[in-house]
């Protein structure tokens, strides 16, 4: 039952460790959808590793939007619409510069999913 909890544990931070990583591309990549890829980590952290969730959090960069997260209190709207307008950005230029079809639409779909992803997440209500 012990190295079943260490494989599981194991698990848990592998994934934290992807989402982390890939979230972290997504600073400059924006069509990489950085905050849920991050508070996803912290889900997976808080799963495997007490003391990576605890590193996470505690980041100054961007650890007070997973805490306002997890507590229900959302993300700040001039960050949901930074995000919107990046991710819009990257695909429009992409659409320009791409001429596979399928791979515009796959892009236009993504886009659409992640600005519904964005907006229908938790608003945090600023003072």
């Amino acid at each position: 039952m012990n190295q079943l909890s260490n494989w599981r544990r194991i698990l848990w931070v592998s994934s934290g460790t992807v989402s982390l990583a890939i979230g972290a591309i997504g600073i400059v990549v924006p069509i990489l959808p950085t905050t849920p890829l991050i508070i996803l980590a912290a889900f997976c952290f808080g799963k495997g590793s007490p003391a990576l969730h605890q590193l996470l959090i505690s980041n100054r960069y961007f650890g007070h939007y997973i805490k306002d997260y997890q507590e229900g209190k959302g993300v700040p709207l001039h960050i949901k619409f930074t995000a919107v307008f990046l991710v819009w950005t990257s695909v429009l230029f992409s659409l320009l510069v791409i001429p596979l079809l399928a791979v515009k639409l796959f892009m236009t779909a993504l886009a659409i999913f992640l600005s519904i992803f964005i907006f229908t997440s938790p608003l945090l209500k600023e003072k």
